[in-house]
């Protein structure tokens, strides 16, 4: 049974159903013309993720995204060290000690997935170089640029543990679209790269753009793609990497006083509380007020495990996406062999 089939046959009440509206909605907007942002927080990487997210990246159905970047990071982790990994399937009952000695045994645990440290250190390494390289030519890039370089330089050919098809990040880079990483300095090569910079090893923080550099390349996105295209919104937890990169539309109608349309879809999968204050939980009439939203955007609110449901909507859109490549491939190939034989005629 397709994921299709399954989701409409099964998914009809409560979550389930919003779920599968979700699905359908990104559809219909992408089949519209619409763009999709896609803001990931949480540890979807190390849930491996990118097995779905990259095939969505290279459909073309994601056209930015903003991330968390111990994401960006972990996602390149995950290929090169896949195998090193251990599964603690029983981390709820890890003591502080079992802890301890996981550490001590060289690992990071992520939930229910330990990271080993050396694959950390080992990327540290490449990107010191480049890092350093362009600080001291007085040159500033974007963090995912840097991945983007190590990616094209061939860092990564025949290290990868996992297929090269199962990296979102490389994905993206193959398509070109930009990752977003505000507070980049909350992830291991970002306290990395602080900890260069006051040694002395990179000669300066600028050798990094800023968030609000990033802010600043969102809108413009944001402004030259509302031209022509409505633009949705996908968000997978809550935090800095949603919050930032929805804030681009008041920011344009209200610092910029500047017309621009409001988000046209969203979607966000989360399990925060809302009467408990939590951003993760904002629902989306709370977002029109903030000039986030329309009053008739197509909205879906899902309260569930995302490393659950994301890659299930992910499946779906993709599923449609390759019945209409497929239904367009036998029409080209139906109107060839007209042609063809109404030539020979």
């Amino acid at each position: 049974m397709s994921i299709i089939s399954f989701l409409e046959k099964n998914y009809k009440h409560f979550n389930a159903r919003e779920t599968l509206d979700a699905a359908k909605g990104w559809h219909e907007f992408c089949g519209k013309g619409g763009k999709m942002v896609l803001a990931m927080a949480g540890a979807m990487s190390t849930a491996e993720i990118g097995i779905t997210l990259a095939q969505m990246i290279r459909a073309g159905k994601i056209h930015a995204i903003s991330s968390t970047a111990a994401n960006i990071e972990e996602d390149l982790f995950n290929l090169v060290s896949n195998s090193s990994y251990k599964l603690q399937p029983n981390w709820r009952y890890l003591t502080m000690k079992d802890d301890a000695k996981t550490r001590d045994e060289g690992y990071n645990r992520v939930t229910d997935t330990c990271i080993p440290e050396d694959v950390m250190l080992e990327m540290h390494a490449e990107l010191r170089k480049l890092w350093s390289a362009a600080a001291e030519k007085g040159e500033s890039y974007f963090h995912w640029e840097y991945f983007y370089k190590l990616i094209e330089s061939g860092f990564f050919n025949d290290k990868n543990d996992v297929p090269l098809e199962h990296s979102w990040v490389i994905a993206a880079c193959e398509m070109g679209i930009p990752i977003y990483t505000p507070g980049t300095e909350d992830s291991t090569l970002g306290n990395m790269f602080c900890a260069d910079v006051m040694m002395g090893h990179v000669k300066s923080h600028s050798a990094i753009k800023s968030g609000t550099e990033q802010f600043e390349h969102l809108t413009r996105w944001y402004m030259e793609n509302d031209k022509d295209a409505e633009i949705g919104f996908f968000q997978i937890g809550g935090g800095i990497a949603g919050d930032f990169s929805m804030c681009v539309v008041p920011s344009i109608l209200q610092d910029h006083e500047q017309e621009c349309k409001r988000w046209r879809y969203f979607c966000h999968i989360g399990d925060a509380v809302t009467s408990y204050g939590g951003y993760s939980g904002c629902p989306p009439n709370e977002k029109v007020t903030w000039h986030k939203l329309d009053h008739d955007t197509v909205n879906y609110t899902i309260n569930s495990d995302a490393s659950i449901v994301a890659p299930l909507i992910f499946s779906y859109v993709l599923e449609k996406h390759f019945e209409e490549v497929a239904v367009g491939k036998a029409e080209e190939s139906s109107k060839k062999s007209t042609k063809q034989k109404t030539v020979k005629a």
